[in-house]
């Protein structure tokens, strides 16, 4: 464990010589304001995945991790329409999906479960994963994952 530096939190250490600010596009920090609607302000709309028929009805709109951080990880934004559903994959990174509106239906392995406001889930690697909406409201969670990681492997029709 490394030592807390004198007065300073760990979070305030300065960062290693090979990350220097002059390094970073962003510089210090980024700043996103939350609008009404589950948007936020610099932060675009993105196609789920380029191609493909497997999945349906779902935006992403990344907030950490496109934007030239520095950060090991990535939070992404994605939301599913009444009816629509991410593709059925599964890869060698892990995920955390966190519900922040609506709620939504998760399959994980053979398991499915429903998905509501803060619930959190684990999805360990290689474990084949699906979100879907099959309520009428929009389907909202958050996504951490990996900055490096692997591609997906579509385990669903369409791929």
């Amino acid at each position: 464990m490394k030592k807390k530096a004198a007065g300073r939190s760990m979070c305030e250490l300065p960062v290693p010589p090979e990350k220097s600010r002059k390094d970073r596009k962003s510089g210090c920090c980024a700043f996103y304001k939350y609008r009404k609607g589950f948007r936020w302000k610099g932060i675009a709309d993105e196609v789920y995945k380029p191609e493909g028929s497997d999945w349906s009805n779902i935006v992403r709109r990344v907030l950490v991790g496109g934007h030239g951080e520095t950060a090991r990880f990535h939070v992404r934004y994605f939301e599913i329409s009444s009816g629509g559903n991410s593709s059925l994959e599964k890869h060698r990174h892990e995920h955390v999906v966190i519900c922040i509106r609506g709620r939504g239906s998760v399959l994980t392995g053979k398991k499915k479960r429903t998905m509501e406001y803060l619930d959190t889930l684990y999805i360990a690697p290689d474990t084949p994963h699906q979100l879907m909406n099959p309520f009428r409201e929009p389907f909202g969670f958050l996504c951490i994952v990996n900055a490096r990681r692997d591609r997906p492997k579509l385990l669903g029709k369409g791929k």
